[in-house]
Parts: C-alpha cells; structure tokens; sequence
C-alpha cells in the first residue's frame, strides 16, 4: 500500500547542554528540513503551513522514575515504575510539549497494542528540566508528545532503566510510525 505521508527520525546533538547549537534542537535544522520536505511536494508556502499543521512530533527521551528515597518529589497517581511501561510526560509549563490531543494519539495506539505505559505530571512545586520537544514545538509548530523510558540516577555514571521498558518503548514508536497518522487524523475536526 502506498504512504502519501513522509516519516522522518531525527537525532540531535548537543541535548544534554541546552539543544542551542547550529546542530542541536534549537537549531534551525528541523524547520529548515520540514520546509524542504514540503517544497519538494508542493513550492506552495500555504502548503507549507498545511503540513506543519497535520504533522505529529514523538519527543522520545529518559523519564525520571520514582525513586525510592525521594518517593514524596513525586504525584502519588503519576509516579513512573522501572518495568512498567513508557512514560507520556506532561507538564503545564511546557517543559514537556505533550498536550490532551497529542497524549491522546499515543494512549490509543498503546491500547491497540497491548502496550504499557504510564503517565508522568511534575508536581507544581518542584522545578523540571526539559526535552527537545518544547524547543522543536515552538521553533515549527509542530504538535508534539513527550515520552520516556523511567529510570533511575539520570545523568549519572549509574543511569538504570529496565530492559522490558526498552522493548515495549519499541513496539510503541513501531505503532507510532505505521499507524500514528491514522489514529491522528481520526480524531474529529483535524483535518478541516
């Protein structure tokens, strides 16, 4: 079966040490390439904006499990276990980009396929780093779904995650690449 979408997989550089270089996610990069993309279809600039505004952006990153000593830094119903599935990271902030109809997509394709996942909400009173996601989300507008392996000590010469995380972290972006537009454009009112 023909794909009339184009799927892109795109790693950077520089994450760790703030994403602003000329190949990190705060780069022009990512805009540069969509516009490309999308000019090699259509030279149309409304074309442009029509695209941006279908596409789906997948912020995969690590995801702070809860720690046994520091349990209370955590929400008591969005606390990520090692073992237990993928994390889809919220925030109000923005510091992670996931938003009601982006976390909704990743839930659904979870539920299609039996996968795991958990849900990761910062408590209002503690700070919280980033991801590219947020940079990526507003330097295209391109909506976007922060998600995570949980681990433990990240950043630290001991960072431990779990292999089952791993796996089903796989077949999660699998389903997302073969069917994440599909479950996206089923929701009611998106592609008006």
């Amino acid at each position: 079966e023909a794909d009339a979408d184009v799927s892109v997989v795109v790693l950077f550089d520089h994450e760790e040490c703030g994403s602003q270089s000329a190949v990190g996610a705060g780069s022009p990069i990512m805009s540069d390439a969509v516009e490309r993309i999308s000019f090699c279809f259509d030279a149309d600039p409304e074309a442009l904006k029509v695209s941006i505004s279908k596409s789906l952006l997948l912020s995969a990153d690590g995801a702070h499990a809860v720690h046994p000593n520091y349990a209370s830094k955590h929400e008591t119903e969005h606390a990520p276990k090692m073992g237990a599935g993928t994390v889809i990271k919220t925030n109000d902030n923005q510091r992670y980009a996931t938003n009601a109809v982006t976390g909704f997509v990743v839930r659904e394709l979870a539920r299609r396929h039996d996968i795991p996942i958990q849900e990761f909400v910062v408590r209002n009173d503690c700070p919280c780093g980033t991801t590219i996601g947020p940079i990526i989300a507003a330097n295209t507008g391109i909506r976007t779904v922060d998600i995570g392996c949980p681990q433990l000590s990240m950043h630290s010469i001991r960072e431990t995650c779990a292999v089952d995380d791993l796996f089903t972290n796989y077949k999660l972006l699998k389903a997302f690449y073969e069917e994440g537009i599909e479950v996206d454009r089923s929701l009611k009112g998106l592609d008006e």
